[in-house]
């Protein structure tokens, strides 16, 4: 059986890492990668889209960055308890013309016993900026 760990019911130091977790999955840009913190029946709301299962959050996010530009996120933990986790999120890319836009909005993750994420609702809103007004970059090691 799959597992993800740290393991439900969290604390506020694994839903810490669970988040940092998350982070650096998003940051990778790979699809593929992202999609096993899922489980295979996992069910999404995006925005106004609905996905259910690997499958389609893969083929989301394989979309997804290939409008979303120079992708980058910095999550932080809202809140925690037993088996959830909420984050505020923000991120930030630009588009084919070269327009940045900082993305920000909440998550709710319901985890499974074994880690994997069973359920995330995302309410994001984007912000066109400028170049200059940039301010979500990579994190830097250490």
């Amino acid at each position: 059986m799959e597992s993800k760990p740290p393991l439900p019911p969290f604390d506020e130091v694994n839903a810490r890492i669970k988040v940092q977790m998350a982070e650096d999955a998003w940051n990778s840009r790979d699809p593929a990668r992202v999609a096993l913190a899922y489980t295979p029946d996992s069910a999404w709301r995006n925005r106004a889209e609905f996905l259910n299962g690997r499958a389609e959050i893969e083929a989301f996010l394989t979309r997804k960055w290939q409008k979303e530009l120079d992708y980058c996120l910095h999550k932080e933990l809202w809140a925690f308890t037993d088996n959830r986790i909420s984050v505020r999120f923000e991120y930030e890319w630009h588009d084919a013309e070269g327009q940045w836009f900082r993305s920000h909005g909440n998550e709710q993750w319901e985890f499974a016993d074994n880690g994997l994420m069973q359920r995330r609702e995302a309410s994001i809103n984007d912000l066109p900026i400028s170049a200059a007004e940039r301010r979500v970059f990579p994190r830097q090691p250490g």
